[in-house]
């Protein structure tokens, strides 16, 4: 557990307050070390324009990133067009993409122990030409994953989702056997690898409102949830439920649970970001890395006035790093 651990920060859009949290981390001597995968260009440019005194220094594979305040590790990227803040251009599409592959293939090479991603636009890389629906599906493609899941936590809540970014009407139909199987296993496995949790106990949300009244609101939960979760019970997998989301997530479960399994994206995640937005860390599980992510946008309004707030990016630095060390453990043997 003592060994150092290196952790890649992608900047993410250019134009975003992305490259500025970066360099708010310079501010602070830091542990553990970040290597922020990024044009050196961007980074010296925004600094220069919030007056940021951060030395930068090119880093490669086998040298311990700096950790002292006022110094900054950077894996140099190139093809960042432009470097204006607040002012999106969907040429540095690619090489936003570029950072994310980098860093990727850097902790499956071993180079960084997790990685960390500051927000992209979504849109604007779509613009280009290029078919991109988010960070998730992008590793789940680059680490040949059948399956990933998206999980939201602050220190006091776990929300993982059975399904993500999919329209309302067509949720019920991807509530299937195999995809809860695949997630709950997923999802359990990663709480014991990736937090050190023995035994997760796992409150499972129902689909429909009061998880469906017996039938007489929809019958997803008898006849495809609650059997699901009767044989993932016999696998010695804990679960609570299913459970009506508007009282799932009241203390009366919350205390006795490590984790709870939504059903649908605004199903789980409103309850977590009124509860802790700002602080939060969007976790992807099921990929053989450490990714967390910061668990808000690009707020291209705020980008170069120097009024961003990094406290969702310590977040997710943090449990970045509690990941890594735990799945370090792990593998030494020390978890069983």
């Amino acid at each position: 557990m003592s060994s150092p651990v290196i952790l890649a920060l992608t900047a993410g859009e250019p134009a975003g307050i992305g490259p500025e949290l970066c360099l708010q981390l310079a501010g602070e001597t830091r542990q553990p070390g970040i290597v922020v995968i990024a044009s050196k260009s961007l980074l010296a440019a925004r600094a220069k324009n919030l007056g940021l005194a951060v030395e930068l220094h090119d880093w490669q594979p086998g040298q311990l990133p700096e950790t002292r305040a006022g110094h900054l590790s950077v894996r140099h990227v190139d093809g960042c067009h432009s470097e204006t803040a607040g002012h999106v251009d969907s040429a540095n599409s690619q090489y936003v993409l570029d950072t994310l592959t980098i860093a990727a293939e850097g902790c499956l090479k071993g180079d960084f122990d997790g990685m960390v991603t500051a927000p992209v636009h979504k849109g604007v890389i779509n613009e280009a030409g290029i078919a991109f629906s988010g960070h998730t599906e992008f590793l789940q493609e680059l680490c040949g994953v059948e399956r990933v899941v998206m999980m939201l936590a602050t220190e006091e809540l776990r929300v993982a989702l059975v399904t993500t970014h999919l329209p309302l009407k067509d949720v019920p139909e991807a509530i299937t056997p195999e995809r809860i199987t695949q997630v709950t296993r997923i999802l359990s496995a990663d709480l014991k690898t990736f937090f050190g949790i023995e035994q997760p106990r796992i409150l499972v949300a129902g689909l429909n409102p009061h998880a469906g009244e017996g039938g007489h609101l929809g019958r997803e939960e008898i006849d495809v949830i609650e059997p699901t979760l009767e044989k993932l019970r016999a696998e010695g997998i804990e679960l609570t439920g299913p459970l009506p989301a508007d009282t799932l997530f009241t203390p009366h479960w919350l205390d006795n649970a490590d984790a709870a399994l939504a059903m649908y994206h605004d199903q789980g995640l409103p309850v977590l970001k009124f509860q802790g937005f700002g602080r939060a860390v969007n976790i992807t599980l099921g990929l053989p890395i450490v990714r967390t992510s910061v668990d808000h946008g690009t707020a291209l309004d705020l980008a170069g006035t120097g009024k961003s707030d990094a406290g969702s990016l310590h977040t997710a630095i943090r449990v970045g790093e509690q990941m890594a060390l735990c799945r370090k453990a792990a593998n030494a043997g020390e978890y069983s």
